[in-house]
């Protein structure tokens, strides 16, 4: 089985209360097990979300089963994805250069030390 390691990045709307609000639903045994259910049956293997000030970093882990269309067309046709998704866009923000509609930003890998 072949991994691939994707990395994506966000926004947080600048407000302490909101990012600790944010933090609190990502805290471990918080996120809603529809939610992490949806990830690992989409073919990611892990999925990890870091933080600095108001910036997020998404880390995927993903198997050669991973498609991000089916992935997209599966999320848009699940109620609790998109329940999810909603309330976490009372947290999140759109980057300055996102697409419309983009919320995770794909980012280019620059280095690879091996």
């Amino acid at each position: 089985m072949k991994i691939q390691r994707l990395c994506f990045s966000c926004d947080l709307k600048d407000n302490p209360r909101l990012i600790e609000e944010y933090k609190q639903y990502h805290a471990k045994g918080n996120a809603w097990p529809e939610i992490t259910k949806s990830i690992k049956d989409g073919g990611i293997i892990d999925l990890q979300i870091y933080l600095t000030g108001n910036r997020m970093f998404m880390i995927m882990d993903v198997d050669d089963t991973f498609d991000p269309i089916k992935k997209a067309r599966l999320d848009v046709a699940n109620p609790k994805v998109q329940e999810w998704e909603e309330l976490m866009w009372k947290y999140q923000k759109a980057l300055p250069w996102a697409k419309d509609g983009e919320k995770w930003v794909p980012m280019e890998q620059v280095f690879q030390l091996v």
